[in-house]
């Protein structure tokens, strides 16, 4: 694989993920090098990026989750040196890591997504939980993996989940709690992935139970009607257009029992663990971990 360069895999990262990120980067690493590839690990946190382009890097796999990677900043420098990286660009990954817009541009687009509210340490929260209803979903704006998220059941919790959320970010959201089967959906280039259904024990599927739990179940194929699943693919594709995606992601949404969707959010830089989701989705159609990761750092681009 010389036709790659010499390749930076960035992983680690300042960000809250990063112990998720570490894990991600290091299977995107052994994946690379297993297929032939000149690839180097590299860690935000502990290198000056610019180094990048001191030490002779062709592209640059990005393995760094949430801030600070996710977002578009890493994007942007890497722009500057006119490095190709995977994923997508700096405003779509800017987007996307903020779920507020997010769902702003999805509402705009057509895209249903659960109701919600900005909220502040002086919001009145009998009225949000009037306006959003109970249970609901209080957690930052522009955090993964769950982190800082609380599902509240009584308007008196609101105070304790803001500020717990507020803990991660300044700008925290409270959304509408939706009741359904949790789907997630993956995408390589202009193909969606094979749907996953998950059942997490409880329902609950936080930190724990996405990286580290053996409870989790996850079906793929998702056990939806062919038609159907094509349909929900076709949607995600939309999503992600809406958003600006390219590359690789992943959106996630709950398929209500009357079969409407509400689509939650989208990854720009999903995790590669020994438990996520996206090589889940390809082995099912057929792609091998080592296919996977080639084929995104083929899709690397600049700008």
């Amino acid at each position: 694989m010389s036709g790659l360069g010499k390749v930076a895999v960035l992983f680690g990262g300042r960000s809250a993920e990063r112990e998720i990120s570490l894990m991600s980067g290091r299977n995107v690493l052994d994946a690379l090098r297993r297929a032939g590839v000149d690839a180097h690990a590299f860690d935000p946190a502990e290198k000056e990026i610019f180094d990048l382009r001191r030490e002779g890097f062709a592209r640059v796999f990005i393995a760094l989750h949430g801030r600070y990677g996710e977002d578009g900043t890493v994007q942007g420098a890497l722009e500057l040196m006119g490095l190709p990286y995977t994923g997508s660009g700096v405003m779509a990954s800017a987007l996307s890591m903020d779920k507020v817009r997010t769902k702003m541009v999805w509402a705009a687009a057509g895209i249903p997504t659960p109701r919600f509210d900005a909220v502040d340490a002086g919001s009145d929260w009998n009225g949000v939980a009037q306006r959003l209803g109970l249970p609901l979903i209080v957690k930052p704006a522009r955090e993964g993996s769950t982190i800082g998220l609380t599902k509240v059941t009584d308007a008196a919790g609101l105070p304790a989940a803001y500020a717990l959320a507020a803990r991660h970010d300044t700008f925290v959201m409270a959304e509408e709690f939706i009741e359904g089967c949790e789907l997630t959906a993956g995408f390589l280039g202009n193909q969606a992935l094979p749907l996953i259904r998950i059942e997490a024990p409880q329902g609950n599927y936080d930190y724990q139970n996405k990286y580290f739990s053996d409870e989790t179940k996850y079906h793929c194929p998702c056990g939806l009607p062919e038609t159907e699943e094509l349909r929900i693919r076709e949607m995600v594709m939309r999503s992600a257009q809406a958003l600006g995606c390219t590359g690789w992601g992943r959106a996630d949404l709950i398929r209500r029992a009357d079969g409407s969707l509400q689509f939650l959010e989208m990854n720009t830089c999903p995790g590669m663990t020994g438990h996520s989701l996206v090589p889940m989705a390809a082995r099912q159609a057929g792609l091998s971990f080592e296919q996977l990761v080639l084929r995104i750092l083929e899709l690397a681009h600049v700008g």
